[in-house]
């Protein structure tokens, strides 16, 4: 059963995406930039699904789902 590492990759880069957006929105919002804050926030937001989307696609890939008899 080889694993791919790509879903692990790309939930990395998606996890360092929300570090990212979440320091811009409290910058952003330290500077009174609202608009600006509420853009991040929802990118920020937006990225929840995506990463969801690529977790259940990766759990399914391989061999053995479970503990199957």
């Amino acid at each position: 059963m080889k694993r791919s590492y790509v879903g692990v990759l790309i939930l990395a880069a998606i996890l360092m995406m929300n570090i990212v957006f979440t320091q811009l929105v409290v910058h952003q919002y330290y500077y009174e930039n609202y608009g600006v804050t509420l853009l991040y926030a929802g990118l920020n937001i937006l990225l929840f699904p995506v990463a969801l989307f690529v977790y259940k696609n990766e759990k399914n890939k391989g061999g053995s789902k479970g503990y199957e008899k």
